[in-house]
């Protein structure tokens, strides 16, 4: 089965990183579980996964702690640390917790680093399917920079393809369906590691079970696109992504650029939504325990520009938190029916701080996103000639479900600061 069918829309979710850090605990998984089964499973979201260093008893916040112990199965693989995962006992591993989460009617997924934890193969414990040990696999310079947890795996030994194949049958046994494998997409070391990329796509191709597989972190070099379209499903185009307006006006140089590579199971990915209530137990970012910093015109931009684009959508706070504001914005089905069905987004113009987008759907509708990037109320403008049109169109907005009228030649609205506009347009 073609890997790329696995995920036919953006992948929609909740990653337990930008809340709890590398410091989530079951009863958290199972608590976001339960919110999106009953608020946004009717929208289409269906993710539910646990970020890195689920193997580590200690973890308390996004700050790592280097070189402990972490636990592991007799076949070098890490197992989910019983003390914050109390239904792993006994060898269970993410199976008991994956079932819940099934029941709900949803998936669930985890992180992994790339590679073999660091302890295997000091240790040189065993490999599953192979007479090679750990040491004989690892790729001991090759090294992730920001965590001590594990080694690169040297594609030219004997037993390395097994090790992968390993792991993802143990995910398979645990009815995983979404693995966010990291330090693989982009390094500041090495670039990419498009070797390891490909044998985890051989070890999925193996393990019998469809797994979405998602690469980061970012950003990922647009030269080795092929290699992405032909091995996962997302990738990551972006550094973390957080709650500051620089990195958001960011985001509209690197959407454009990608814009063209976007296809159905093929997503480049502008990381998760910093929403609502964040940094609980995550130091990163440049915050504690908040709620996100973005203004409400700042968050509608980036539902916007990641809507019309077809990022990946995941959430990245507390969702049993959730004002009314912020379930509204993962809630909006017009919005979401862009995400789903929207077809060769584009951005048609960027004049300054004024920016348009432009889109249309398998129906043949048509979308323009308006945005203001700048500190000051502006208003933007575009003519239906721009946007490919040449009859006047009924315009919509898509936030404030809002009919605007008919318009015969151009479209201008007036944005607030760092704001946007969505509407579609249908042939009056």
């Amino acid at each position: 089965m073609n890997h790329r069918t696995y995920a036919p829309t953006p992948p929609m979710g909740w990653n337990s990183w930008d809340c709890y850090g590398a410091a989530v605990r079951e009863e958290e998984i199972r608590g976001n579980a339960d919110y999106m089964a009953k608020f946004l499973k009717p929208y289409g979201w269906e993710y539910v996964v646990v970020d890195i260093q689920w193997s580590e008893p200690g973890a308390v916040s996004s700050a790592y702690r280097p070189f402990v112990p972490l636990e592991m199965d007799e076949y070098s693989r890490l197992i989910p640390a019983v003390n914050r995962f109390p239904s792993a006992e006994g060898g269970k591993g993410f199976k008991p917790l994956a079932d819940y989460v099934h029941s709900l009617g949803l998936k669930f997924g985890i992180h992994i680093m790339r590679g073999i934890p660091r302890q295997a193969v000091h240790a040189n414990t065993p490999i599953l399917g192979s007479e090679a040990g750990a040491r004989d696999i690892a790729h001991t310079n090759s090294i992730c920079p920001w965590n001590t947890d594990m080694y690169g795996l040297d594609p030219a030994k004997e037993g390395a393809q097994a090790y992968y194949n390993s792991l993802f049958q143990l995910y398979a046994e645990w009815e995983v369906d979404f693995v966010k494998v990291d330090d693989i997409a982009a390094s500041r070391l090495y670039h990419i590691h498009a070797e390891e990329i490909a044998m985890i796509r051989q070890a999925i191709d193996n393990c019998g079970r469809p797994m979405v597989l998602s690469l980061s972190p970012g950003p990922a070099p647009l030269e080795y696109v092929e290699q992405f379209t032909a091995n996962a499903n997302m990738w990551r185009m972006t550094d973390d992504f957080w709650d500051l307006w620089p990195l958001l006006y960011n985001m509209f140089e690197r959407c454009e650029k990608w814009a063209p590579y976007v296809d159905a199971g093929s997503w480049p990915d502008c990381d998760m939504l910093p929403l609502g209530h964040l940094g609980i137990r995550s130091v990163d970012g440049g915050g504690a325990d908040r709620w996100t910093r973005f203004t409400k015109d700042e968050q509608l931009t980036m539902m916007t520009l990641w809507s019309i684009f077809r990022s990946p959508l995941m959430m990245g706070g507390e969702m049993r938190d959730n004002d009314e504001w912020t379930l509204g914005l993962l809630t909006n089905d017009e919005v979401l029916h862009l995400l789903r069905d929207g077809r060769g987004a584009k951005q048609v113009y960027r004049e300054e701080d004024r920016i348009v987008w432009s889109s249309t759907d398998v129906q043949g509708n048509h979308y323009a996103a308006l945005f203001n990037s700048s500190d000051e109320e502006t208003e933007v403008r575009v003519t239906l000639e721009q946007l490919g049109l040449n009859t006047p169109v009924q315009v919509r907005d898509l936030w404030q479900h809002e009919d605007l009228g008919t318009k015969n030649d151009s479209i201008a609205l007036t944005i607030p600061p760092h704001g946007a506009k969505l509407v579609k347009l249908t042939t009056a």
